[in-house]
């Protein structure tokens, strides 16, 4: 494409109105535009102190908010650490920055520490990039934002495509970012998902004001600043890939120490567990307690080409679980925190259950009206939980502070306290 093309395409893409799926003419959209370089072209990546102390320099004296993306190696390395972090701002241009080589970006977070951020999926992004000194304390997440609006498709290239005109290349979202030195391909497509993250967030914003729907994602996107980082998982062997085949509790034993043994080897290693043993060999270790490593290698995952002290580590694992006496075997499910699965409440509670029916018959009612998905409207656990146990006297008023109390926004509160204070009233009358 010329620089003339590049000009025309942009001033048209600017000029496009953004549409959301509930409001879509029948029309079929003109076709995008391929975004093939970004318009600086690709920067040199930021991996070394100097190289740091530029982009600091840079980004402080920018203006306006701060395109932010990270790119993780899911899948290859232990855990989810950033190997890349894409900056965009104007005045700024964009900037690639290596976490490996300069780790504490603090002094870029204090850069930016007066901008809004901009990012697509900001819950994704935003644990890896708090290890690293950075924590948005204003934000705009995309995604977010095209959910409210009515989008059914939320992803960065098809939001682009939709709202801004652009076809952004996806074909390095799930490489392994850890690879040094990064390809120049890679580079390019890092530097793309910044480029119009800043001009998507202002043609979502002026949407979402349109629909009337702009407090609410404020609302939202300050929650989502403002919410602590996650703590560890409780338990996080449990969710093995496959774990409703157990039934018994040395079997659960089984995974655990599997489980255990295998995420301190992909973490010395620094790989993904997956690429250690998958979860389904773990599983079937379990079914089996194969007795010796002849029957240990014979199951589905450990297999010919792993070697003899490899299966003495996992039989020793197995081993372990084995030789536990019964009160220190693990129990059947987790412990509950909130009410039991929705399947269980015409058993266990048909008052409850009968309420849990009419309250979601009246939350997907109102979600269709507003053309958003229903768990943006209100999270389906917060829903359960106040069927399950309602207050004494039911009203718009105690509903709303029950609500509150789970953590609902003030505008889902304003939409919902009036539906479920009706559903449980109506639910009550009706036995």
């Amino acid at each position: 494409m010329t620089d003339a093309q590049d000009t025309a395409a942009r001033t048209s893409a600017d000029k496009r109105e953004p549409r959301s799926t509930a409001q879509a003419s029948p029309d079929p959209d003109p076709a995008p535009v391929p975004l093939l370089e970004p318009r600086e072209g690709i920067p040199a990546v930021t991996a070394s102190a100097a190289a740091l102390d530029r982009a600091v320099e840079a980004f402080a004296a920018g203006e306006g908010p701060v395109a932010v993306d990270a790119e993780r190696a899911s899948g290859y390395r232990y855990g989810q650490r950033a190997y890349l972090v894409q900056l965009r701002r104007e005045g700024a241009g964009t900037a690639l920055v290596d976490p490996v080589e300069c780790p504490d970006l603090s002094r870029l977070d204090e850069a930016i520490n007066g901008a809004e951020w901009v990012l697509h999926a900001a819950t994704q992004d935003l644990p890896c990039l708090h290890e690293i000194g950075m924590r948005p304390r204003r934000l705009f997440d995309t995604e977010l934002a095209g959910r409210l609006a009515g989008f059914a498709r939320v992803g960065l290239g098809a939001m682009v495509e939709h709202v801004l005109g652009y076809a952004l290349e996806k074909g390095h979202s799930a490489v392994d970012w850890s690879t040094r030195p990064l390809p120049e391909p890679w580079l390019r497509y890092a530097a793309l998902d910044v480029e119009l993250l800043v001009d998507l967030r202002d043609a979502l914003e002026e949407e979402l004001d349109q629909q009337g729907k702009l407090e609410w994602a404020r609302q939202e996107f300050d929650a989502i600043a403002s919410a602590p980082p996650p703590a560890p998982r409780k338990d996080p062997w449990r969710r093995t890939s496959g774990m409703h085949k157990i039934r018994k509790r040395r079997q659960l034993a089984v995974v655990r120490e599997l489980w255990t043994a295998r995420d301190h080897v992909a973490q010395r290693r620094d790989v993904s567990p997956g690429k250690v043993i998958g979860d389904g060999a773990i599983v079937e270790a379990a079914l089996n307690m194969p007795a010796n490593v002849r029957a240990l290698a014979a199951l589905p995952g450990f297999g010919h080409r792993m070697g003899r002290k490899q299966l003495e580590q996992w039989l020793a694992a197995v081993d372990r679980a084995r030789a536990l006496p019964e009160a220190e075997l693990p129990q059947q499910g987790q412990t509950m925190n909130g009410p039991p699965p929705p399947r269980a409440w015409a058993d266990k509670d048909p008052a409850a259950a009968a309420r849990l029916t009419a309250a979601r018959a009246a939350v997907t009612a109102r979600a269709e009206e507003l053309h958003l998905p229903q768990e943006n409207l209100i999270t389906p656990d917060t829903v359960r939980r106040v069927c399950w146990e309602p207050p004494a006297d039911v009203s718009q008023d105690t509903v709303a502070a029950a609500l509150t109390g789970y953590g609902a926004r003030p505008w889902q509160v304003d939409q919902v306290a009036p539906l479920l204070a009706a559903a449980l009233d109506g639910a009550a009358k009706s036995k």
